[in-house]
């Protein structure tokens, strides 16, 4: 079964519905990392095209290179890559100008829909990246437990600012489900995005495990060129 017939507009909408009593977050779903990856390539132009709602982006917007990650909260290689990868690709990269990052959802469950709805709801891009952090920091206490999350992720969410009645509001949510559920079936439909981590680097997909040895290969000469 795709990711798609996982996550298609009806499931996406029930999950909204279920938001509402917060029940939906006591259900694991099971990432799908591992599943083949879409084209090699897609068309630059069509990879940068706005949304309804804005890219979650830092570094220069004139910058000679940009990376797009297609991310899910509750994918463990996602962990991996925000936790250990992207603080050095931050640094050796971001913030010296040389690139730009942006962060799309591709949510691949209800708690990654939640997730990714609270990141949103946090105020500013960089409220919004510091909550994504935050997030896949604490991703073993919130995304594969039995038990229900949501006070973990309220927990979390208070510590961005977030007080019951602004929690409660944001996973309650529709449009928001709904504009995020947009990126995830454009990402799949238009550019093949069957899994999580995906990386398009200057509209190139990154083929190998996204270390920071792996990025440097490909972003070196990029740069140089």
């Amino acid at each position: 079964m795709d990711v798609m017939s996982r996550l298609d507009r009806r499931q996406a909408l029930k999950a909204g519905t279920a938001i509402a009593g917060l029940a939906f977050l006591t259900t694991a779903f099971p990432a799908l990392a591992q599943r083949a990856q879409g084209p090699a390539e897609v068309p630059v132009a069509e990879l940068m095209k706005a949304g309804d709602l804005p890219d979650l982006a830092i570094g220069p917007e004139d910058a000679k290179v940009t990376i797009v990650e297609y991310a899910s909260m509750t994918c463990g290689h996602c962990m991996h890559f925000h936790t250990k990868v992207f603080p050095e690709l931050k640094k050796k990269y971001i913030d010296t100008g040389k690139i730009r990052f942006i962060f799309r959802e591709f949510p691949l469950d209800a708690r990654a829909f939640a997730a990714s709805m609270l990141a949103r709801c946090a105020g500013s891009t960089e409220k919004s990246l510091a909550l994504v952090s935050a997030l896949f920091e604490t991703q073993e206490t919130w995304a594969f437990v039995k038990e229900n999350p949501t006070p973990k992720l309220f927990e979390i969410a208070k510590q961005a600012g977030f007080t019951q009645e602004s929690f409660d509001k944001c996973l309650t949510d529709q449009k928001l489900l709904d504009q995020l559920t947009a990126i995830h079936t454009r990402a799949n439909t238009v550019f093949g995005v069957n899994a999580t981590p995906s990386f398009f680097i200057n509209g190139k997909r990154l083929q190998a495990a996204p270390s920071i040895e792996e990025f440097d290969k490909v972003l070196e000469p990029l740069l140089a060129g």
